[in-house]
């Protein structure tokens, strides 16, 4: 699951004050599958907020390399309050994707659906959500939000789950990978929370 672009949460000139030898360093959000990295800048390459950057195999214009993958827990305060904004430019780049989530999701299990997974949405919003993708596929997240009676902002929702998977606080990953775990949990057997 490798990301070929990512748009930054947070850019240190002079490297976490903790480090031993200070060195730029940018943390950043992948497009593809929501990876939290740490990444090098090139030399003399200064990053903003918000600004996408190609973190692909082929040869990349501002990012010399990928230091590592990292967890919510490990961005700074800036990061943390980037986050919600990316998360949204994230989904508005890959809508189609969101939306043919909605128009295909199942079952999970007998009692549970794949919807339901996400904050907001219960029986009756399923039970609608089923009956309007089965009349006609939805088309946008705005198609979503108009055919579907009381139904919060679809991308509002799509953001706080996938905030709440990052986070590690969720059961089912559907959109991001999982948060890393410590060795001696996967020693233990626990591969998520």
């Amino acid at each position: 699951m490798n990301e070929e672009r990512a748009i930054v949460l947070d850019f240190l000139p002079q490297g976490k004050s903790s480090s031993f030898k200070p060195e730029p360093l940018a943390l950043v959000v992948g497009t593809a599958h929501f990876s939290l990295l740490e990444v090098a800048p090139k030399p003399n390459v200064d990053l903003k907020p918000m600004e996408e950057v190609y973190i692909g195999r082929e040869e990349r214009d501002k990012i010399d390399h990928i230091k590592r993958r990292v967890n919510y827990d490990d961005l700074t305060s800036t990061a943390k309050e980037e986050l919600e904004k990316v998360v949204e430019k994230i989904i508005m780049i890959h809508e189609k994707k969101f939306v043919n989530f909605f128009n295909n999701a199942g079952s999970i299990s007998l009692k549970r659906h794949q919807l339901e997974l996400l904050p907001g949405i219960g029986k009756q919003h399923l039970e609608d959500i089923l009956r309007e993708r089965q009349a006609k596929p939805f088309e946008s997240l705005k198609d979503i939000e108009t055919r579907v009676k009381f139904l919060t902002s679809p991308l509002a929702i799509l953001r706080r789950h996938i905030i709440n998977e990052l986070q590690g606080d969720e059961k089912f990953y559907l959109f991001a990978r999982p948060p890393q775990v410590d060795e001696p949990e996967m020693s233990r057997g626990r591969r998520f929370r």
